[in-house]
């Protein structure tokens, strides 16, 4: 990482107000979990107009994340370039944040272990939950 983006912790990200939660995984990791209230928008296919348009105000704070943190930053900077004043990538992604003990949810809005790992190098750095490829 370059660290375009600034870092929010766990601990901070909790005491956010009402944080955006930008999830920058691809859908089928989405699918598998992803972090309560969060709203998948992708990396391969990230559609800057679509999230303009749910997300209109440029000075809500934006907390984006992926697996590790990689991917969130490039998004998160596409959107400083589109306006948004407070954004934020989650230090150490969805993997951080499982390995933190903190829960993940499935589609249907049920706690789950399950983590897509991304790819067999990435998976060294989920320590708990389950692996899924």
């Amino acid at each position: 990482n370059k660290e375009n983006i600034p870092y929010v912790t766990i601990e901070e990200f909790k005491k956010l107000k009402h944080p955006i939660l930008l999830d920058t995984r691809e859908e089928k990791e989405f699918d598998i979990s992803h972090i309560q209230n969060a709203y998948s928008v992708g990396y391969d296919n990230f559609n800057a107009k679509s999230v303009k348009q749910k997300y209109s105000n440029l000075n809500d704070t934006i907390v984006v994340y992926c697996s590790v943190g990689i991917r969130s930053e490039t998004i998160g900077t596409k959107l400083k370039k589109l306006g948004y004043k407070n954004v934020y990538n989650l230090y150490g992604g969805i993997f951080e944040w499982k390995n933190n003990n903190q829960p993940v949810v499935d589609n249907n809005q049920e706690i789950t272990d399950n983590v897509h790992v991304f790819s067999k190098e990435w998976s060294e750095y989920l320590i708990k939950g389950k692996k899924v490829y």
